[in-house]
């Protein structure tokens, strides 16, 4: 049989297994990421994540440890944050659901201890399928830092995407994809977004993608906006494929992607990670069906979740995974 004309793949994150929370270690997380590929490679997904699990951190749930596991490593970030800096972050807009900065700047960036590549590669060590690895992208993490070095914040963007660009030069994946969850909120922030982030992917020595999403907290959307407000800022992407959520938004909003560069790929998201509900192959295939009908046939490269699977419980996460596939499947007769 031929291979299959989209791709299935996840987002990145996958839910912690308790007994890596209950007795961490460098050999715990390694099974642990053994069982999130294992898992992915069962289900038959084309394009699989290591689960980002070694970024976890108990202390910020909100976003994962997608922040600090980049910028705290960072040369010029002091983790030292007292009232002054808490006062001061809380004033800036758009930062109602973090209660604090993850660190300030008070320097020039660097990479100080930041090793991407490593991590990328025990991963990769652990798959027989093609690897793709995340990142968080440079405006996302520039807006959850308190600047007092550069002279705002697209300036603090372009360093840390300066930084994030001499990483993944040396990583080793199939494709490596930069996660931005903050822009959609803050949509007029695009055109230095935009220059920010094409500093990394111009930096990919493989295949380079973005994801972007609303945010997920508890089943809840973080920010509020809508694609056609970013339409200019995907057309600007030095990008392979972009990976959206699409399964919780409006229905008719898949028509603002009429107007994306066709040697963009369209990567659709067509399962719901704010609910618990595991949807059916059925389900699935109708989805793609749908954005066939809206962007023309063959313009859906991808299929995933809208988002990373972390907030849910895994067999729920794992239901979800197998489902992907089939419903792929069935969209293709393949099953």
């Amino acid at each position: 049989m031929p291979a299959p004309r989209i791709q299935t793949t996840t987002v990145g994150s996958y839910p912690v297994p308790d007994w890596l929370i209950a007795l961490p270690s460098e050999q715990a997380l390694i099974d642990a990421t053994r069982v999130v590929i294992a898992t992915q490679e069962k289900a038959g997904i084309d394009l699989v994540c290591d689960g980002e699990l070694y970024r976890f951190d108990v202390n910020h749930p909100e976003t994962n440890g997608m922040i600090e596991y980049f910028v705290l490593p960072m040369a010029g970030v002091c983790r030292e944050i007292g009232l002054a800096e808490w006062m001061s972050f809380k004033k800036q807009p758009g930062m109602e659901f973090r209660a604090k900065p993850s660190g300030v700047v008070v320097g020039p960036l660097g990479p100080g201890s930041l090793d991407l590549p490593t991590a990328c590669a025990r991963a990769k060590a652990l798959a027989t399928r093609p690897l793709k690895f995340t990142l968080t992208g440079p405006h996302m993490l520039a807006k959850m830092l308190l600047n007092t070095h550069y002279k705002d914040k697209a300036e603090l963007a372009f360093a840390i995407a300066d930084v994030l660009a001499e990483q993944v030069k040396h990583i080793d994946a199939a494709v490596i994809q930069v996660d931005e969850a903050n822009l959609p909120g803050a949509a007029d922030e695009w055109p230095w977004a935009a220059e920010a982030i094409n500093r990394v992917l111009r930096a990919i020595p493989t295949t380079p993608a973005v994801h972007l999403c609303f945010g997920n907290y508890g089943g809840q959307t973080i920010q509020k906006g809508s694609w056609d407000r970013l339409i200019d800022y995907l057309n600007a992407l030095h990008v392979d494929h972009i990976i959206m959520e699409s399964a919780h938004r409006p229905p008719d909003e898949l028509e603002v992607f009429k107007a994306l560069r066709p040697q963009i790929g369209f990567g659709l998201g067509v399962v719901d990670i704010k609910q618990t509900t595991i949807e059916s192959a059925d389900a699935i295939a109708r989805a793609i069906e749908r954005a066939d009908k809206v962007l023309g046939p063959g313009r859906v490269k991808y299929i995933h979740p809208d988002c990373g699977f972390w907030m849910l419980k895994r067999n729920i996460a794992d239901g979800k995974i197998s489902t992907l596939v089939r419903g792929r499947d069935l969209y293709e007769g393949r099953s």
